[in-house]
């Protein structure tokens, strides 16, 4: 299903619905994460050169590093020119689960659906955004239209659910977040 809010095209609007999901200074104690604000880890903020207290990161400061780190960096605005739903997408499961990872569903996701190997060539799931995951994603969507787009995203979304079950099988103290990720992380928000 596509995603109702915010509109997929708008950046800011991606940002700020993550931040919004997530909230501002949390510490849970079975979140591998450590303490987090606005979704940002202390690792994260540390790394990114802010040294402060993580309950006083500020909310612009937690966008600045999403649109760096989780948009701009792993390419998924280049994505987002020919795919809108699908940048969203993983500008989510990237912040989620890391933009290699997020990256490599889209890339399972297009050689599982290019018949195989009929309607362009697999891609190696090397978790980056490069040339051949565009040139791929561009067939696939001139293919597929009108709604490659939708399909597309569903195979992502799918692959994103089955990693958040099997990690919550394999560590059942990440059981405390399989529900909010279901609800939050896949389908429309």
């Amino acid at each position: 299903m596509p995603r109702s809010e915010p509109a997929p095209g708008d950046t800011d609007a991606l940002i700020d619905a993550v931040i919004n999901r997530e909230g501002r200074y949390v510490n849970h104690p079975a979140d591998r994460g450590g303490p987090t604000c606005w979704g940002i880890t202390e690792a994260v903020a540390r790394a990114e050169g802010y040294a402060g207290a993580m309950r006083d990161l500020a909310r612009d400061e937690a966008a600045a590093i999403y649109r760096r780190l989780y948009w701009l960096r792993p390419g998924f605005d280049r994505v987002a020119l020919r795919a809108p739903l699908i940048a969203a997408e993983l500008f989510d499961t990237g912040v989620n689960m890391g933009t290699g990872t997020a990256a490599g569903f889209l890339q399972r996701a297009l050689n599982a659906l290019n018949r195989t190997a009929r309607d362009y060539p697999d891609i190696a799931v090397d978790r980056a955004i490069g040339p051949r995951t565009l040139s791929a994603l561009d067939a696939f969507l001139r293919t597929r239209a009108p709604g490659g787009e939708t399909v597309l995203l569903r195979a992502m979304e799918a692959l994103q659910g089955e990693r958040y079950i099997a990690l919550a099988e394999r560590r059942p103290s990440q059981e405390a977040f399989l529900y909010g990720w279901l609800a939050n992380r896949i389908g429309p928000h």
